[in-house]
């Protein structure tokens, strides 16, 4: 992903009308809903939540699709994993070990262990 796509979508999901239509339609990946299903859930009116979902489409967090008279909406998880990946690609790169909160997906790294406990000398 190029950081010009990772900042336009890191903009779209800043604003919190935006980020949480992404999330619900995350959340009823991948058929997704309709706008009106959108709209009604977030107790947004259609103009707001069409500017909204405009930006989240620009950004190519999401895709539209029409039937019938419907827009269904729909998050669109590549893009999102490409941004995270993004986001995590350069984690521990600097290290010999990496932590497994941070190993990305598909990356294989070292993982850190727990040092081993230290033995108290004996004295003589």
């Amino acid at each position: 992903m190029e950081t010009k796509s990772v900042l336009a979508a890191l903009a779209a999901l800043s604003q919190e009308h935006r980020l949480a239509a992404f999330r619900l339609l995350v959340e009823h990946a991948p058929e997704g809903l309709p706008a009106g299903a959108i709209a009604e859930r977030l107790s947004l009116a259609p103009a707001t939540l069409s500017f909204h979902l405009k930006e989240l489409s620009r950004a190519g967090l999401i895709a539209s699709r029409q039937d019938g008279r419907f827009i269904w909406y729909r998050a669109d998880l590549e893009a999102i994993s490409g941004l995270i990946g993004y986001l995590t690609e350069n984690c521990c790169r600097a290290s010999s070990v990496c932590d497994t909160a941070c190993v990305p997906a598909g990356a294989p790294r070292p993982v850190a262990s727990p040092l081993p406990a230290r033995r108290k000398r004996e004295s003589a």
